[in-house]
């Protein structure tokens, strides 16, 4: 659940991003804050610049106007508090399982013995304990995407920054890695922020959605999401929301709705 008391642990304020000298703008006037222990989700078309706004949080870009924050300290290179999962999983290899696990801890000073009590501890929690020995081509895309989550956990990041990492994968794998992302979260009290242009994944595991428009991109809506508990796919609410940012994208014929702007 998200801290309602704290300051945000992330917060981009009136940021602009520029890749060439001419002005064109990537991003405009972006401005969002993310709570600790919040899963926000930034949603829109390829192009709109979602996965800058996850690298300028991460600190690989900086912003060419505006400010990104990180638990109140200016963003200025990749740290160890946060932490960026891909959809290609970034396994090596020639590495098993639970040895790509234990990757992010090597840095970090633990023995051996306490770098595999960790990465076991993690690989347990995504069923993943009886595959320690099998390398990254023996394994199916959702156990590989399972290794990913459990190395970025094995990290105890503060944030985790997410790039459409389910997006290769089957609807069943999807469905399934959904699920087990939220309950992965709610164990650990990670902070999550999502890219994706799936407006099912958006309003399945968000607590809110910032919907994304091209050309510069920039935010056109914020929409905070109160989802069915459990949360379901067939409810109500589920296509309730849904409907709502089909509507923003002209997707359908808009009907009269209270207003849900954050």
């Amino acid at each position: 659940m998200p801290d309602e008391t704290n300051q945000p642990l992330v917060e981009l304020q009136q940021v602009d991003k520029s890749f060439d000298g001419n002005g064109d703008l990537v991003l405009e006037d972006i401005s969002l804050h993310v709570k600790k222990g919040e899963f926000v989700s930034l949603l829109g078309q390829s192009g709109c610049g979602k996965s800058t706004i996850l690298n300028l949080i991460g600190g690989f870009e900086e912003p060419t106007a505006g400010k990104v924050y990180l638990d109140g300290e200016p963003v200025r290179e990749p740290g160890r508090r946060c932490v960026m999962l891909f959809q290609d999983y970034g396994l090596l290899p020639w590495r098993s399982v639970l040895k790509n696990v234990e990757l992010g801890l090597e840095p970090i000073g633990l023995s051996a013995d306490e770098r595999r009590e960790r990465a076991m501890e993690y690989l347990r929690l995504v069923g993943l304990d009886k595959n320690i020995r099998q390398l990254p081509d023996e394994l199916s895309g959702g156990m590989k995407q399972r290794v990913a989550i459990a190395r970025a956990l094995a990290m105890k990041p503060e944030l985790i920054l997410m790039d459409e990492p389910f997006a290769a994968l089957d609807t069943f794998n999807r469905y399934y890695l959904q699920d087990e992302l939220l309950r992965l979260q709610e164990k650990e009290g990670t902070t999550i922020v999502l890219v994706t242009h799936d407006i099912d994944e958006a309003v399945y595991l968000s607590d809110r959605v910032f919907i994304m428009k091209p050309h510069p991109g920039r935010i056109s809506r914020g929409l905070r999401i109160e989802p069915s508990k459990p949360r379901d796919r067939s409810h109500g609410d589920f296509q309730y929301y849904r409907r709502i940012i089909l509507e923003e994208f002209h997707f359908t014929q808009p009907k009269q709705e209270p207003d849900f702007q954050i």
